[in-house]
C-alpha cells in the first residue's frame, strides 16, 4: 500500500490491484469514510478459483478497461482492477502509477492527486497509443448498510440490460425487470412492482444493475449519495460529454454463491463510465457522449473523474450542483448549501482562470 494525503483528506493505493482505499476526509471536524469494504477482506479466506483477483480485495474504488467485459484472458473488468501497477512517482499529494500490462495494446498511466482542504481526489487515466474501442468506468463503492438516499444529474432514461445479474435462482435473485426503461427512476419496473431507485435499499434481498443516460442540455454530470444515519454525502463529479453514463450496481444479500454467500449487504456500486455495449434499450446514437474510448495508435487518450465525501449532518437529499473556476456549490432539497473548493479545471479545461 501507498499512503496519499495532505491536509483534510487520505487514502491508500493499493499496488496489487490499482484499488484506492482507506479513503477519508475529515470535514468540520469530523472523519468522512463513505467507500465500502466486503466481509471477507482482511481474512486471507480463500476464493474460488474462478473468481478475479479483484475480488480478494473488494470494495473501496478501482477503474475498470474494459468495464464490465473482457480482453482475450483477462478477467472480468479486465486488467487495471486485476493486476499489478508500479508506483512511478509519489509527493505533494499526487500519485503516477503504471499498469503492468497492456489494455488493447495501449500503456495506462493513473494519475490520482489531492489538494489542501479540498475533499477530492482527481482521477487521471491516460491510455498511451493501442487500438480499439475500450468501454471503460470508474467503479466506486459506497457503504449503505444504513440505507441513502440517491440523486444524479439528469437523465434521458434509466434502464437495465437485456439480462439480470442473477436469474437462476438456486445461485441468487434480481428484483428488477431486465431488459426494461423508464424516465422516472421511482418508477422503475420491477419483479414485484414498481421500485424506487432514489433510495437504498427497496429490496431485503437483490442483486440489479441499472444504466442511467445521460439528458443533454447540461455542462456537469453528477451522483450525490446522502448517508443520513452517517450524517455525510458522496460525490461523483465528471464531465458528461466525455463519461455520459451512470451505472448503479445494487448489491444486496443477492447472490447465494462464494465468496458471495448471501452475506454481501448495504454496497451501492457508483460506476460513472462511457460502456454503451451494456445498454438494454437505448442506442449508442441516443448518448450524449461517447459510449466507449477510442485509443489514437499514435497518441494518448483519457478519462478524469472525481470522487469526494463531506460531512452532512442535515441527511437532505441533493438538489442540485453548481460549478465555479474554483469551487462546487453543493445544495439540498430542504435548502442545506455547502460551497467547497474545487479544481473545475481539471474536468473542464476552459474554466481555468
Amino acid at each position: 500500500m501507498t499512503l496519499v494525503e495532505t491536509t483534510g483528506i487520505c487514502f491508500d493505493f493499493d499496488e496489487r490491484t490499482g484499488l484506492l482505499d482507506g479513503f477519508c476526509v475529515t470535514d468540520e471536524g469530523r472523519d468522512v469514510a463513505p467507500l465500502h469494504r466486503a466481509p471477507w477482506v482482511g481474512t486471507a479466506e480463500e476464493m474460488p478459483p474462478d473468481a478475479a483477483p479483484l475480488m480478494a480485495r473488494l470494495g473501496g474504488d478501482f477503474f475498470c478497461a474494459p468495464f464490465a467485459d473482457n480482453e482475450n484472458d483477462s478477467p472480468l473488468h479486465g486488467w487495471p482492477p486485476n493486476s499489478a501497477w508500479r508506483v512511478m512517482a509519489q509527493d505533494n499529494g499526487v500519485l503516477r502509477a503504471l499498469l503492468e500490462r497492456t489494455v488493447f495494446g495501449a500503456t495506462l498511466v493513473k494519475q490520482l492527486s489531492v489538494s489542501d482542504g479540498h475533499p477530492f481526489i482527481y482521477q487521471r487515466h491516460v491510455f498511451v497509443g493501442g487500438q480499439g474501442r475500450v468501454p471503460v468506468a470508474n467503479h466506486a463503492n459506497i457503504s449503505l448498510r444504513n440505507g441513502g438516499i440517491i440523486r444524479t444529474s439528469p437523465k434521458r432514461v434509466w434502464e437495465t440490460p437485456k439480462d439480470p445479474q442473477e436469474s437462476d435462482p438456486a445461485k441468487g435473485r434480481s428484483g428488477l425487470v431486465y431488459p426494461a426503461q423508464s424516465q422516472d427512476p421511482r418508477q422503475f419496473p420491477g419483479l414485484d412492482g414498481p421500485v424506487d431507485l432514489t433510495r437504498y435499499p427497496w429490496n431485503p434481498r437483490h442483486e440489479d444493475f441499472v444504466v442511467g443516460v445521460e439528458a443533454s442540455g447540461h455542462d456537469l454530470g453528477w451522483t450525490a449519495v446522502t448517508r443520513p444515519e452517517e450524517g455525510d454525502l458522496y460525490l461523483s463529479l465528471r464531465n458528461p460529454a466525455r463519461l455520459p453514463m451512470t451505472m448503479l450496481w445494487h448489491s444486496n444479500g443477492g447472490r447465494d454463491y462464494p465468496p458471495w454467500s448471501g452475506r454481501h449487504f448495504g454496497c451501492l456500486g457508483v460506476e460513472e463510465g462511457a460502456a454503451d455495449h451494456i445498454l438494454g434499450v437505448s442506442l449508442p446514437d441516443d448518448l450524449t457522449g461517447p459510449g466507449a474510448v477510442t485509443l489514437v495508435p499514435d497518441g494518448n487518450a483519457e478519462v478524469r473523474h472525481v470522487i469526494g465525501a463531506i460531512n452532512w449532518p442535515s441527511g437532505d437529499p441533493v438538489a442540485g450542483i453548481r460549478l465555479t473556476a474554483d469551487t462546487v456549490e453543493i445544495h439540498g432539497e430542504s435548502g442545506t448549501l455547502r460551497c467547497l473548493p474545487f479544481r473545475a479545471e481539471f474536468l473542464f479545461p476552459s474554466l481555468s482562470v
